[in-house]
């Protein structure tokens, strides 16, 4: 079905699904027999969407991945978590409304979920900063994170930002440090920690809540050290439209679920509804909450001491390097 928001390479199959409609409704207020005509569009449609989604690029996957559609994380933490309570406050200065969590069940297992929070509405991406967190935002985070390794539940975090607000009030307020900091206490939590990438992880405003003993993505999710528009703003500065050169950016800098699981970076890559996640995001929470219980339930079994030996090595085994 149609979501009346689509991206220029959906165009012919948005296109399809809207004549398949239309034949719908027409055989059904002129009282006609258009079965056959309709099964006919509905192969059409599909092998069109198996041909369209299959072959991606990586700034498709990007496209997708910014969506305005795309679940955003409090419809996953509605979908997935039950008896929900969100917590806020980072004790110190706010609450930052990019950053939401609390304390919940997924089936009957306790857990402490984060998410960096967009919105959809123009209002709400306004008040959630468009998912750009500022350090009161990553403390927040981490109080919460101190909180459930003291009560013994382990942390689910779903990443989505286009990374951490740049402007001068965060920096004054130790943006930087934050993350740091974050980095460095995350890495010594004694229960498990699952990070999962729902859209957009970019630079440190992901990396700020991105250590974890298991890291997943989306199947149309991205991870990378700077945004395409970025990448291409600084190597293509003096090109007279720098923005126009992020698809080859994002050719470079190879940020996609299945570029990231090649280079050892991300353990898992969670399928996503023919289309996107914004076609069924139901379905989507249901393979969200699966990997959740599965991640979950084989690190609960390790020892703390275990648990931190194993997310230690896990980071310093990433890359290539030669002293």
């Amino acid at each position: 079905m149609a979501t009346g928001i689509y991206l220029d390479f959906e165009k012919p199959v948005i296109e399809l699904e809207k004549r398949i409609d239309e034949m719908r409704e027409f055989a059904s207020d002129e009282n006609l027999e258009l079965t056959r005509e309709i099964r006919l569009l509905e192969h059409k449609l599909k092998k069109l969407r198996q041909d369209t989604f299959s072959q991606l690029t990586r700034w498709q996957r990007i496209q997708l991945a910014r969506h305005p559609m795309r679940p955003c994380a409090d419809e996953y933490i509605e979908l997935i978590i039950d008896d929900y309570i969100a917590l806020h406050g980072d004790r110190g200065f706010a609450d930052d409304k990019a950053m939401i969590g609390g304390l919940g069940r997924i089936d009957d297992k306790p857990v402490l979920i984060l998410g960096q929070q967009k919105g959809r509405t123009t209002k709400q991406k306004l008040l959630h900063n468009f998912g750009m967190c500022h350090p009161e935002g990553y403390r927040k985070a981490m109080r919460l994170m101190n909180l459930a390794d003291r009560f013994g539940r382990p942390v689910v975090i779903l990443i989505d930002t286009p990374g951490a607000f740049p402007g001068i009030e965060a920096e004054e307020r130790g943006q930087a440090e934050a993350i740091a900091q974050n980095i460095r206490d995350m890495a010594a939590l004694s229960v498990p920690v699952v990070c999962l990438i729902i859209g957009e992880g970019a630079s440190g405003g992901a990396l700020g809540v991105g250590i974890g003993d298991r890291v997943l993505m989306l199947e149309n999710s991205w991870y990378s050290v700077i945004s395409p528009e970025g990448c291409a703003a600084i190597l293509w500065k003096d090109h007279p439209t720098p923005v126009q050169k992020a698809p080859e950016a994002a050719e470079a800098l190879r940020p996609t679920a299945q570029d990231l699981k090649e280079f050892g970076i991300i353990d898992e890559i969670l399928p996503e509804p023919l289309g996107g996640a914004h076609r069924n995001p139901e379905e989507q929470a249901k393979t969200i909450k699966r990997a959740l219980l599965t991640h979950l339930g084989e690190l609960s079994a390790l020892p703390p001491a275990e648990l931190q030996q194993r997310r230690h090595r896990k980071y310093r085994e990433i890359g290539h390097f030669a002293e």
